[in-house]
């Protein structure tokens, strides 16, 4: 346990690539990444990924695919399982992600609802004063979900759409998945070299 272990919590919005990727990226900067990741997270790592993750006997292979997982350390947790260190506010972490992030939990996680480990870990690193990175990919908003991201905001969560940028002249779709996951690494204080940066 470090001040350096990251949470991705992955939930069932589309954009299963940017979460994917993010753990590709923070396991090859060295990082120990608990993940978590939902039910719904695996239907549709099925339908845009066509990976098969079975969260009661999980495999690193079946969801990063033939990448290798870099040198850092991945440790998983089921999201039922409460009694894993990420649902308490004494296991030090330097910050969790939850991408790609539902409707639905962006929910939970606003009223405190903490009804699995993912919603509970969120609330942890809310109530700690830790950094707490959202990445939703709905559009467009209803007034229902501006007002659930608005109260994670004002509980000190940064709420970072997935929008890729276009000044950076993507010229694939992973180049513009990785503008998105170099934002997310840019708040969690990660190093990358994903995007050319404005000005340089």
């Amino acid at each position: 346990m470090a001040a350096t272990d990251l949470v991705l919590a992955m939930t069932g919005a589309s954009g299963a690539p940017y979460g994917v990727r993010l753990l590709e990226v923070l396991l090859r900067a060295g990082r120990t990444v608990h993940l978590t990741i939902s039910p719904a997270a695996v239907e549709v790592l099925q339908l845009e990924l066509d990976r098969t993750v079975r969260l009661d006997q999980f495999d690193a292979a079946d969801l990063l695919g033939d990448r290798a997982p870099g040198p850092g350390n991945l440790v998983y947790h089921h999201h039922r399982d409460f009694r894993a260190g990420i649902a308490s506010g004494s296991f030090l972490t330097g910050g969790m992600v939850v991408c790609p992030c539902s409707s639905g939990t962006a929910a939970a996680i606003a009223h405190g609802l903490s009804e699995n480990l993912i919603h509970r870990a969120a609330d942890v690193h809310l109530k700690e004063r830790r950094k707490l990175v959202l990445v939703p990919r709905e559009t467009p908003l209803g007034l229902v979900q501006l007002r659930n991201l608005t109260a994670c905001a004002e509980a000190g969560a940064v709420v970072l759409p997935a929008s890729p940028a276009f000044y950076t002249r993507p010229k694939s779709v992973s180049h513009m998945i990785d503008f998105v996951v170099g934002r997310v690494c840019d708040q969690l204080g990660v190093e990358h070299h994903l995007f050319e940066r404005w000005g340089e």
